[in-house]
């Protein structure tokens, strides 16, 4: 790498394309040295790139019998001819490496999905602890996102007795509010209120978390009067 540094250095800062008119045997001196370090590149590359640093080493037309001859000093002679230079490596457009990334973040997401455990079990409670959460259904009458918060959406949610306002951090996951406009969820009746972003939320919505983190409203699988218990 430091050769390669090197010589683009040499070549940059000599600029033969603007000595070519004024100067043109000390264009033919700086040509003649970027070749010598083309050629060293050539044979030192190859444990690396062999492929590459096969093709340049025909390009040049330089034969390379050893490793050891990247020690000469003069690999090309005075009047050599090279052969037709042609592109080293291949163009890669932006969208192909935006492919290849994609397709590489793809995988691994697909590995951690596949690689995904549950959650170990919490340690146990007693009956009587669970039996003071009420877990009710309710149908939702109105889905909003509440204003400046990005994460949260509004629900209004008949639950049998009187309306109740709840708030729950999935808009991520319902970029459209209206589909859950209709729909019956379970949700946590007896937490105690609080606000949130100044909507005072007044109980939790339930949703299980899928192995990809996405958050899935819990629903019944038939409609049932709203206010009804889930246990």
């Amino acid at each position: 790498m430091n050769l390669a540094r090197l010589g683009n250095r040499y070549l940059t800062e000599n600029e033969p394309w603007k000595q070519f008119k004024t100067d043109p045997e000390r264009t033919k001196t700086v040509m003649a040295l970027s070749l010598q370090i083309v050629a060293k590149l050539a044979i030192l590359s190859e444990p690396f790139l062999p492929f590459s640093a096969k093709k340049l080493q025909k390009m040049i037309g330089l034969e390379v019998t050893s490793w050891n001859q990247a020690d000469a000093t003069i690999l090309l002679n005075a009047g050599y001819v090279i052969g037709q230079p042609e592109l080293l490596f291949e163009k890669i457009e932006d969208s192909v490496v935006e492919a290849q990334i994609k397709k590489l973040e793809d995988t691994k997401k697909q590995n951690e999905l596949n690689a995904w455990k549950p959650n170990e079990v919490k340690p146990n409670v007693s009956f009587d602890d669970f039996m003071k959460v009420d877990i009710r259904v309710g149908t939702v009458l109105e889905c909003t996102k509440v204003p400046k918060a990005d994460k949260l959406l509004q629900f209004l949610i008949d639950d049998g007795m009187e309306k109740r306002t709840i708030v729950s951090g999935i808009a991520k996951y319902y970029p459209d509010p209206q589909v859950l406009v209709g729909k019956q969820v379970c949700f946590i009746a007896n937490f105690e209120p609080r606000k949130l972003k100044g909507v005072e939320s007044q109980g939790m919505i339930l949703s299980a978390e899928d192995k990809d983190g996405r958050l899935v409203v819990v629903t019944p699988s038939q409609m049932v009067a709203p206010g009804c218990n889930v246990g």
